[in-house]
């Protein structure tokens, strides 16, 4: 089999504008994004209409080649629905070894994947293996329940067994400083969780033999979204800030997360023969006035209580969920009866966003308020109280920018798009990479 080997690692929505700012005041820190920011880099771009700058979007548009036009995945999920040829597929077909871990809404259809467990929120299948299936289930569901802190026995138990496994000896410490300081600080758990990713990723990657191998992080993008304000170059140039409560003056969760991100980076910067592309999807900057972030806290008990029976429901990533029926005519009442639930004393719309899809409905609780012991919510007269039944996630910090960043090893430099193309450009890279099929 031919040797050639190149590892896609998406570190979804980073800012390097940002990451440049802190390089610049400490510098003598991050030596391996430093070594990043010193390769063949360019800008990329994607649609920029505001409701399509989503990650859910654009990494398909990596994964196909596609644009949003082209492929037409609008909600995190619907990957596995659709038939676009994505790369793993079409590399596997010409004979080279794919595997993956996490990739944002992607499907696995892979006939013999080294590995691949899916992203927390995609319903598609891991390779079959044993730790695939219960490090991705156990993944999942601290994922999904991450709001609340609330992870079950099971899901410690395969993540337990999974650090004795894969995480390197190099990087306890660091696994017990993350783990130790989280109270009070949830950005370290999703911190602890990436740093654990990668090294499940890098363990796979070797043992497995992979020519191609992705690995999707998104710490980073949490800790901007909901943390930006704390990062020390932005602070004299925005006037807005976190409260005490939520994050205090003195901390920095973006410097914490770089520390890590440097620490992953060097890792794939030291690896021999394999060459690497680092890219964001697209980015974020700074937000500007405070919105807040629920989630609910059971999503079928919620909707029990206003009257909707689906079939299934599926959570998303923070805000959003999926609910099936057996019907059209049962989604039509459910998406009236969502629309119908007001909160607070201006009566606002709790789901903003519903997307009736025929049987199915696509919600986001997108309520932007404080929630607070006496907040209600109203529907057909009934009134209750709201806050027994959401799970604060967090504040907005950051929003989303169509411009991205996508960096390439040396032997990959020839290869990169031209600077401002469209993230669809980087699926050309990969390709033109392995070139004609494997030779065995």
């Amino acid at each position: 089999m031919s040797k050639k080997k190149l590892i896609l690692l998406e570190l979804n929505e980073i800012n390097f504008d940002v990451v440049q700012r802190y390089l610049d005041t400490r510098t003598d820190a991050f030596p391996a994004l430093r070594r990043l920011m010193a390769s063949r880099r360019i800008r990329t771009t994607s649609e920029n209409r505001y409701e399509l700058l989503e990650p859910w979007i654009q990494w398909p548009s990596v994964h196909t080649g596609m644009s949003f036009e082209e492929h037409g995945v609008f909600r995190l999920g619907d990957m596995a629905l659709a038939d676009k040829p994505q790369f793993f597929e079409e590399l596997e077909r010409r004979g080279w070894r794919v595997g993956a871990v996490s990739p944002m809404n992607a499907a696995n259809r892979l006939r013999e994947s080294v590995y691949f467990i899916p992203d927390p929120w995609t319903s598609t299948p891991t390779d079959g293996s044993w730790w695939s299936r219960a490090l991705g289930a156990a993944i999942s569901q601290a994922v999904n329940d991450n709001a609340q802190a609330h992870i079950q026995p099971r899901s410690i138990l395969h993540l337990l067994l999974g650090l004795t496994r894969f995480a390197q000896p190099k990087n306890y410490l660091e696994y017990f400083r993350l783990a130790i300081r989280s109270r009070g600080a949830p950005w370290r758990r999703a911190l602890f969780l990436d740093l654990f990713l990668h090294d499940l990723h890098l363990g796979l990657f070797l043992a497995r033999d992979a020519n191609f191998s992705v690995l999707f992080m998104n710490a980073g993008a949490h800790i901007q979204h909901h943390y930006f304000l704390n990062a020390e170059p932005l602070r004299e140039e925005i006037a807005a800030r976190n409260p005490e409560w939520y994050a205090t003056s003195d901390s920095d969760p973006v410097a914490e997360m770089l520390a890590v991100y440097d620490r992953v980076i060097a890792d794939y910067q030291s690896l021999k023969g394999v060459e690497v592309i680092v890219a964001t999807g697209l980015s974020q900057s700074p937000y500007d006035r405070v919105k807040y972030y629920y989630r609910l806290k059971d999503h079928s008990a919620f909707l029990g209580l206003i009257g909707v029976k689906p079939s299934v429901v599926l959570p998303r990533m923070t805000r959003d969920f999926l609910v099936k029926f057996s019907d059209v005519n049962s989604a039509v009442q459910a998406e009236q009866r969502l629309a119908a639930v007001f909160a607070g004393a201006e009566r606002v719309r709790l789901f903003g966003e519903i997307d009736n899809r025929g049987t199915s409905l696509f919600v986001t609780l997108t309520y932007p308020d404080e929630i607070g012991p006496g907040t209600e919510f109203h529907m057909d007269g009934l009134s209750r109280k709201l806050a027994p039944h959401v799970a604060f996630v967090a504040i907005k910090n950051g929003m989303h920018q169509e411009g991205g960043f996508a960096f390439f090893s040396d032997g990959l430099a020839r290869l990169a798009p031209e600077e401002g193309a469209h993230v669809k450009e980087l699926h050309v890279s990969v390709m033109e990479f392995f070139g004609d099929p494997a030779k065995v």
